[in-house]
């Protein structure tokens, strides 16, 4: 059983690593990486955005409060 798990792991982690090098130099390599800068930048917009949110909420609760 422990030589079948580690024949396993070791072949995972060998896909893996051609996975990886397939996707640098492989074909379509430079669209995936520009999908990829694309979705990380989306990402950190939509992070962005939702910061500014809740300190817009805070700040229009907290002027709220001192009005009434």
């Amino acid at each position: 059983m422990e030589i079948t798990r580690k024949a396993k792991e070791e072949l995972e982690a060998r896909i893996e690593k051609i996975e990886g090098f397939i996707a640098k130099k492989g074909l379509g390599s430079t669209y995936l990486q520009k999908a990829q800068k694309t979705q990380r930048n989306l990402n950190l917009a939509i992070v962005l955005g939702g910061i500014i949110l809740i300190a817009g909420i805070a700040i229009w609760m907290n002027g709220e409060d001192k009005e009434g």
